[in-house]
This record gives C-alpha cells, sequence and structure tokens, in this order.
C-alpha cells in the first residue's frame, strides 16, 4: 500500500492523477500547507525539503513530483516506454514541467497575488515567462493528442499547471492546441476520480 502525502495544489494534484491511472491503492494523507503542516517533524521525516507531494512505498520515501511519477511509472510499468525516442521525449516533457511551468507560473500567482509589497518587475516577468512556456506547450501540441506520443507520465505531470495557467493568465483563448489538450486531459474518468477525491478529503477536514 501506498502513503500519499499531499495538498489541493497543482504540484499536489499530479501524483493523485498518476495513482488513479495506474491503478495502485493508496492511502490518502492531506498535509495543510497553510497551516505549516509541511514543516512539521513527521512529514520532514518524509520531504527533508518540506513540500508536497511525497509518498511512502512499502517504507521507501519517494518526493519531488517528477521522482513520483517516474517511481511509479517503473513500479507499474505504465504510461513511460521502456526504452527509445518515445522515453527521451516523455522525460524531456516531464522535466519541462518541473523546471519550467510550475516555478514560473507559481512565482507569478506569488508576487501577483500574495507578496506583501508589489513590485511590477517581478510580476511582469514571471507573467511573461509563464505566457512563453505556455505559447511552447501550445505549439508542440497544435496537431497532437499528447506531448510524446501515447498518454504517459508528460501528460499528467503538466495538465494541472498548464490548466491553473491558462484559468489565472485568462489565456486558453490564445493557446488553443493546449486549452483544448487540458479538456481533453481533464475529462478522462481517472483525473477526474482523482480531483474529487482531493476535493472531498479536503471538505471532509472543514
Amino acid at each position: 500500500m501506498i502513503d500519499l502525502y499531499t495538498w489541493t495544489t497543482p504540484n499536489g494534484e499530479k501524483p493523485i492523477i498518476m495513482l488513479e491511472e495506474v491503478g495502485l491503492p493508496y492511502t490518502l494523507h492531506l498535509v495543510d500547507i497553510g497551516a505549516g503542516a509541511q514543516k512539521q517533524p513527521d512529514f520532514l521525516a518524509i520531504n527533508p525539503n518540506g513540500r508536497i507531494p511525497a509518498i511512502l512505498d512499502a517504507g521507501q520515501r519517494v518526493f519531488e513530483s517528477g521522482a513520483i511519477l517516474v517511481h511509479l511509472a517503473e513500479k507499474t510499468g505504465k504510461l513511460l516506454p521502456a526504452s527509445g525516442a518515445d522515453r527521451a521525449e516523455t522525460f524531456a516533457w516531464t522535466f519541462f514541467q518541473t523546471g519550467g511551468t510550475g516555478p514560473m507560473i507559481g512565482q507569478w500567482h506569488h508576487f501577483k497575488s500574495a507578496a506583501p509589497e508589489k513590485i511590477p518587475y517581478a510580476i511582469d516577468r514571471y507573467r511573461d515567462e509563464s505566457r512563453r512556456l505556455l505559447g511552447v506547450l501550445d505549439k508542440h501540441l497544435t496537431g497532437r493528442d499528447f506531448l510524446a506520443g501515447t498518454y504517459s507520465i508528460a501528460d499528467v505531470i503538466n495538465f494541472s499547471w498548464a490548466k491553473a495557467g491558462l484559468d489565472e493568465l485568462g489565456a486558453a483563448g490564445d493557446f488553443p492546441a493546449l486549452a483544448a489538450w487540458v479538456a481533453r486531459i481533464g475529462a478522462r474518468p481517472q483525473v477526474i476520480a482523482a480531483l474529487e477525491k482531493l476535493a472531498a478529503a479536503k471538505k471532509a477536514l472543514g
């Protein structure tokens, strides 16, 4: 049994979507990052970086969302080609997300909505870089159903941040291929189930 420690953020959505996609049983534990639960000693024992998500798989800790998805893909033999060009392309788009859209859209959101001081340079810089990265995805997805051949961890990991970026930047009309891909991934039964489980767990916290 896998123990999943996560929260209802774009980063937090990735592993629960993956677990639903590959059909592994898991126990969901919400880590309330607004209350600082990710900085408590019990969670730091699972992820010393104090960030969600993380999993325990038969006692083995795995943290960082990219590492979690690769671990689960290799464990099950699903959503990651075994070799060749498609495997390389899957990894490329997977880590495009962890180093690109997540940090950039996250920083734009912080400086726009959470920073105690509004710094126009920072807001504009991260907005423009977020839009550029969404444009890269949009161009690549034009004429394609998925990011790397067949449906893979690349699609799982990119979905939540692409959705958040399009929504928060009001950019769906500017990136139609990406918007269509987000809608297509979001309509998958496994994705719907994962997000509903997250929402229900958060609601149960009160």
